[in-house]
């Protein structure tokens, strides 16, 4: 794994940030404000990405890359972290009903989001590979034999891979699912033919089930930043947010994370 290098300037200026944070009137301290008074960081996740965000079977408790990196986080502000049950379709309508104060359940950026929600700085880059199953592989030579007719291709619904699909597979069928379903049970239930993942889940779900093949690792699709997302129109508690990533970034913290679930930054 590359460690990820942090300019100087940047882990600078991320350092002031606290600074320009209490600068700040009380009036406008808003959502951190609000976070330390209540002594608990609410945490949307969707607890259906391994190694991400799942639920552990025995204890029902979550576990994964997110939610050691959302505990981290509540232990550096002081306060409990509280995760919140939600799914990809309503990530952001659940940040704007104040359901949660912040996402952490494996999301990449994307422009749509974007528009309804403030991401962070950047913790890691991800990318697009398909799976299909063994007995299927060999037709699938290349990318556009997944773009024809006559080929299903699933994804979850709300998700960066949904819109992936839309825009540079569009002669494929897109079979869509909604959480708590998932794609690639699609896949594994012979309803669809292919499924388009990311490197990060693709390489656990491979090892999982070894009925299902990633297709294309060396050709990944759609190199994109993963973040966390939290509301719009409140800087202070932004600027907070991506000091906290910038100084993590430069200690190690999420290289390590990453080692640990097998997640390439």
């Amino acid at each position: 794994m590359q460690r990820r290098h942090i300019p100087a300037a940047a882990a600078a200026a991320a350092l002031l940030v606290p600074a320009q944070v209490s600068a700040q009137p009380a009036t406008g301290a808003g959502r951190l404000q609000a976070i330390q008074s209540a002594g608990r960081l609410r945490i949307g996740t969707t607890g259906d990405f391994n190694p991400m965000s799942f639920r552990d079977p025995a204890t029902r408790s979550y576990r994964g890359h997110q939610i050691e990196a959302a505990e981290q986080l509540a232990r550096d502000m002081g306060v409990r972290a509280e995760f919140v049950a939600t799914d990809w379709r309503t990530l952001i309508s659940g940040l704007q009903a104040d359901q949660y104060d912040v996402v952490f359940t494996g999301t990449s950026m994307s422009v749509a989001r974007a528009l309804s929600a403030s991401f962070t700085i950047p913790w890691g880059r991800t990318g697009f590979i398909p799976l299909t199953t063994r007995r299927n592989a060999a037709r699938f030579a290349n990318w556009e034999a997944l773009n024809q007719r006559g080929v299903t291709l699933g994804t979850n619904l709300g998700t960066t891979m949904e819109q992936f699909v839309q825009q540079a597979l569009p002669a494929a069928t897109l079979r869509r699912v909604e959480s708590p379903a998932r794609d690639w049970q699609e896949l594994l239930g012979g309803r669809v033919d292919a499924t388009m993942s990311t490197v990060i889940e693709a390489a656990f779900l491979t090892r999982e089930y070894p009925d299902l093949v990633a297709l294309f690792t060396d050709q990944p699709r759609n190199p994109i930043p993963m973040a966390f997302m939290a509301p719009l129109q409140d800087p202070v508690f932004l600027n907070f947010l991506n000091a906290w990533v910038t100084i993590r970034l430069a200690s190690g913290f999420f290289a390590e994370l990453g080692q640990k679930w097998g997640v390439s930054a």
